[in-house]
């Protein structure tokens, strides 16, 4: 599955805990990423300081759903889920 530009949803539902420019102390879940520009596309993409765990994340219909809605819904779940 490809990527739906214009998505974000990896950008806003999870939590990541690793340092991305802007967020030294990485970003909680449900929050967006300053780095997520208006159209919803990464700032960082493809380069070195975009974080290693946002550089493995790979669409799948499991985790994105359908639309954007369903993905935040979908990786939000998980998110709950997973949470310590």
């Amino acid at each position: 599955m490809q990527c739906r530009a214009g998505c974000g949803a990896c950008c806003v539902a999870p939590s990541i805990s690793s340092p991305i420019p802007g967020m030294p102390n990485g970003k909680p879940a449900g929050v967006r990423c300053v780095q997520l520009d208006e159209q919803n596309l990464c700032r960082l993409f493809g380069q070195p300081e975009r974080p290693a765990v946002c550089a493995a994340f790979e669409a799948d219909r499991e985790v994105c759903g359908e639309s954007t809605e369903e993905a935040i819904r979908i990786l939000g779940e998980w998110e709950r889920i997973t949470a310590a």
